[in-house]
């Protein structure tokens, strides 16, 4: 689930791109192209990038979540592995009682199986839902607080844009433009003085 996690967190992340992207060539589509370069270069269009897999390696706040669903998703699987080994041993209990139940017996055992059969499925649905909105509120905390330093760190830089870059999405990047020990240095000042 951890792999969900991170996989959940570029998927925004490659999706607030895009989103961009999309805004920023519709809006050039509408005006002269010439124009738009015209007004780029005057105004000093300056675009940043930060390094997704660098910060989630150094960015404590976001080791310290990592942990935090490790250690929840650990024990929701304890949780469904007290439930199966129930269910087993009742099975087994049935099992071995088997030849000297009468039919009504076996029905009601029948029954009983189907019934721990269904609790279960219930019990890994439920789980299984509560680690994915626990992971996709962790992201959103996650993003809101490298958003709100951004826009902070923004206020002197003036980049039009700031990147995310996760493997595959950028094909070429100018390393004078990545601001991602800036981004890390300052998200994890910040945590510290909340801690």
């Amino acid at each position: 689930m951890k792999n969900n996690f991170t996989s959940g967190l570029n998927i925004v992340l490659v999706a607030a791109v895009a989103v961009l992207f999309y805004l920023h060539f519709s809006s050039a589509k509408k005006n002269n192209a010439i124009a738009a370069n015209t007004t780029a270069s005057a105004t000093g269009f300056k675009v940043a990038y930060f390094d997704e897999d660098s910060l989630q390696e150094h960015y404590e706040y976001y080791k310290e979540i990592r942990n935090a669903l490790t250690k929840l998703e650990q024990q929701k699987s304890n949780e469904l592995n007290v439930l199966r080994n129930e269910y087993a041993k009742k099975g087994k209990e049935y099992q071995d009682k088997a030849a000297g139940m009468t039919q009504a017996e076996q029905q009601n055992a029948q029954q009983d199986m189907l019934q721990r059969e269904n609790e279960y499925k219930r019990s890994e649905q439920l789980k299984a839902q509560e680690m994915q909105d626990e992971q996709m509120k962790r992201g959103q905390d996650i993003r809101k607080k490298i958003e709100d330093f951004l826009k902070e760190y923004n206020k002197d830089k003036g980049y039009a844009y700031i990147f995310s870059n996760s493997q595959g999405l950028m094909y070429y990047k100018d390393t004078a433009y990545n601001i991602t020990n800036d981004l890390i240095k300052g998200l994890n000042e910040s945590y510290k003085k909340q801690h």
